[in-house]
């Protein structure tokens, strides 16, 4: 009785902490209005069960190690020149073949704020300012070069680069709070997301572990210059994509793992349905030459993770021990870093899995782009950029 009477009193202690967190250790300590959300993950069974038991990614080669960080996007214009990557500093450069230099950038406001620091998360507390480039693709016919700001909306530069300008920063009367990724059709109209209305970037392990789903997939028409939303109430949209055909794109679901279906042509123009249930939870998806999908899985769901998305209450109560968010977020992903990625037929089907388990080479993964036979694979946590050989 004494055992179970320390046991219910420590418990309650643990609550009275929790509930109050006196010294602001934990990963929510300065998100007051922090609540967390049901993910409705789907079911064990439909999660492919394949995996790369090679570790192929562990073959790739690492290239210009710390001489870039947080190279998210790659991207090539219409010469096959590049790639072109945004980095943490805000600024996008180019790889002329021997050397980097500055192409564009998003933010007016360049002052020593955004001088070059060790590592890309040193920059996040100044994100804001100095802006922060997440997803690139070039406009074939013009040149001109489109950014998902994750701070300042959607940009263009052309190309000669400089200083880019703002296209939407609102959508609706809402603000842009996180761009995220985009594509352009034929047509030039602009498909993107904006992840959430209510986090930033810079707070993206809390974005993480919300749940909460402000999330949104919008486009912009450069004729009329007007914002509109195709799909709301997404949790954490990310990565976006055209079909090779231009009848449907793409897009991610960060917080359930999903690739799903918008389509733009056809008997069900303007509706969406899920395309594939991922392995992992993604970042950015690409489309190759031969129209099949490469997308990006920052880590395989876990156990720890599927518990937690039923059960919010209790994944707030976690998040409230006195546990720092890069510590819980290591948590969320399993423990350590685990790079996969995944290549999908346009109907849905995975077709190749590669993967770096133990994170001893790609330790994440932001965006795959295919290019002559190799995998250019980006990530907003390194310093660096992996190619990976596929002949």
């Amino acid at each position: 009785m004494t055992l179970l009477r320390i046991l219910a009193g420590a418990f309650l202690l643990l609550a009275i902490y929790c509930g109050i967190d006196p010294f602001h250790h934990s990963a929510i300590s300065n998100f007051p209005d922090f609540e967390a959300y049901k993910v409705e993950m789907p079911p064990w069974s439909e999660v492919p069960a394949e995996k790369d038991h090679q570790n192929l990614l562990q073959k790739s080669e690492i290239k210009f190690l710390n001489q870039i960080q947080g190279p998210e996007s790659m991207a090539f214009d219409s010469l096959g020149r590049g790639p072109y990557t945004g980095v943490a500093d805000g600024r996008i450069l180019f790889w002329n073949g021997q050397s980097w230099s500055d192409f564009a950038y998003t933010s007016s406001n360049r002052s020593e704020l955004c001088n070059p620091k060790p590592s890309p998360l040193s920059y996040l507390k100044n994100e804001h300012i100095c802006g922060r480039p997440l997803g690139l693709r070039f406009d074939k016919k013009t040149g001109d070069l489109y950014i998902a700001d994750a701070y300042l909306g959607l940009m263009k530069v052309g190309p000669e680069g400089g200083l880019a300008t703002s296209l939407a920063t609102e959508a609706e009367g809402v603000p842009l709070r996180f761009t995220n990724d985009l594509d352009i059709d034929d047509d030039g109209n602009i498909y993107f997301t904006d992840s959430s209305t209510k986090y930033q970037r810079r707070n993206f392990m809390q974005l993480i572990f919300s749940g909460e789903d402000s999330g949104r997939v919008l486009k912009y028409d450069p004729l009329t210059k007007k914002t509109s939303v195709l799909v709301r109430n997404l949790q954490f949209p990310n990565g976006v994509s055209l079909s090779k055909d231009g009848s449907f794109f793409v897009f991610c679901e960060g917080s359930i793992g999903r690739l799903r279906q918008y389509w733009l042509k056809g008997e069900k123009a303007g509706t969406s349905e899920v395309l594939a249930i991922l392995p992992g939870f993604p970042d950015n998806v690409r489309t190759n030459k031969n129209g099949e999908f490469w997308v990006a899985i920052n880590c395989r769901r876990t156990l720890n993770i599927y518990l937690t998305s039923q059960y919010p209450q209790i994944r707030k109560f976690l998040l409230k021990l006195p546990i720092p968010a890069k510590f819980q977020n290591l948590l969320h992903i399993g423990g350590q870093p685990h790079a996969v990625v995944a290549k999908y037929s346009q109907e849905g089907k995975l077709l190749q899995i590669l993967e770096d388990s133990q994170g001893k080479v790609v330790k994440a993964v932001s965006e795959v782009e295919e290019k002559d036979g190799k995998l250019w694979i980006g990530s907003v946590l390194m310093p660096f950029v992996a190619v990976y050989n596929l002949e």
